[in-house]
């Protein structure tokens, strides 16, 4: 094998190595040293009336929801909703979410009570979305609805909007 040959293949795993260990780490760009998270206002009481059904997996028992009411987006660009699952023997979870697309992150603020209240997460991070059964739910709201790509909704309308009409999984990021 010629030199040039060898530097062209190795040039190619170097970079295949690179993109792969970020897209491992859950970063989808690299981060922006000067992002600061900006202030999450806890949402209102969860209104059954606002409840927008999502599909998680066929999988899973459960129903799953996010309430239109709390959907909002932030100059951090981040987007931040409540999110609610119902298990067939009628338990529920009640929690308020961010999203991160630009990283691939998700945040659980805080836990809903049934009276409406929040109790503040005591280990609130953000953390890589992963595809497994826990996390099913944050990953078929970011990529399926929220994100396209790296790429947050433009406002709060457009995540409404994004929320109502999932992205066609059999077409590239970008079109809808």
């Amino acid at each position: 094998m010629s030199s040039r040959a060898q530097r062209i293949i190795g040039g190619a795993l170097v970079a295949l190595a690179f993109a792969s260990g970020s897209a491992s780490a859950g970063l989808l760009v690299e981060p922006d040293p000067d992002w600061k998270e900006g202030e999450a206002a806890m949402p209102p009481a969860v209104d059954e009336s606002r409840l927008r059904s999502f599909f998680v997996s066929s999988a899973s028992a459960n129903q799953f929801f996010v309430d239109e009411g709390s959907v909002s987006l932030g100059e951090d660009r981040v987007v931040r909703y409540t999110l609610v699952v119902r298990t067939p023997g009628g338990a529920e979870n009640v929690t308020f979410e961010g999203i991160r697309c630009a990283t691939g992150e998700r945040r659980i603020y805080a836990s809903g009570r049934k009276d409406g209240s929040w109790t503040p997460m005591k280990n609130s991070a953000w953390q890589p979305i992963s595809d497994n059964a826990y996390n099913r739910p944050r990953a078929a709201l970011a990529y399926e609805h929220f994100c396209d790509g790296p790429a947050a909704p433009r406002n709060r309308e457009h995540a409404l909007e994004l929320l109502r009409n999932p992205r066609d999984l059999s077409k590239s990021y970008g079109v809808r």
